[in-house]
């Protein structure tokens, strides 16, 4: 795939952005809301799938090969980190949610919000499965410890929901603007 320089440049653009807001945390409750979900998803929207699902690798790709861009550090140890099937999901959720809203013409607030639900339902299965296994057979967890911490990340999809709406949201003010590639 031969990239154009603003492609390249906002594919990078994307991944410093998700690095930044892996490190933003907003507490809220017993909950912490990182930045992270929002610029993976806002880079399937802009970037479309390939591109978006690009930006989403290459910060995961830097992380596994030890720059500390996730928010426990990095190294190719993370792959059996708990929390590490939600970022593989990132990229999952990129190029599924750029994929379907670029059969969007225009593309409107309801179904943009619908297609980001999708997309966090998608980290949510991926990333619990992986928090599960990780859990019980690397750590040695019990199962019962491990559904009680994944009801605890559940109870976080009510505000990630509101963050979803608040990307599409943003993501329709950038298509106004012109920032969605065609791809």
């Amino acid at each position: 795939m031969k990239l154009t320089t603003r492609e390249i440049v906002l594919v990078a653009l994307f991944v410093a952005f998700i690095i930044v807001g892996a490190f933003v945390r907003i507490p809220i409750g017993t909950y912490v809301i990182t930045l992270q979900p929002v610029f993976t998803l806002l880079a399937g929207f802009v970037l479309g799938a390939k591109l978006g699902a690009l930006a989403v690798a290459v910060y995961v790709l830097m992380g596994l090969i030890g720059i500390p861009v996730f928010t426990a550090g990095g190294g190719p140890q993370y792959v059996v980190h708990p929390t590490f099937g939600f970022l593989f999901a990132f990229i999952i959720e990129a190029l599924v949610c750029g994929k379907l809203s670029r059969n969007l013409n225009p593309p409107r607030f309801l179904p943009l919000f619908v297609i980001g639900l999708i997309g966090m339902v998608i980290v949510y299965l991926l990333g619990l499965c992986h928090f599960y296994l990780t859990s019980v057979y690397v750590l040695g967890m019990e199962s019962s410890q491990v559904i009680a911490l994944s009801t605890v990340i559940l109870g976080g999809a009510f505000k990630d929901a509101i963050l979803t709406a608040f990307v599409a949201k943003i993501a329709l003010k950038l298509h106004s603007a012109g920032y969605w590639l065609k791809r």
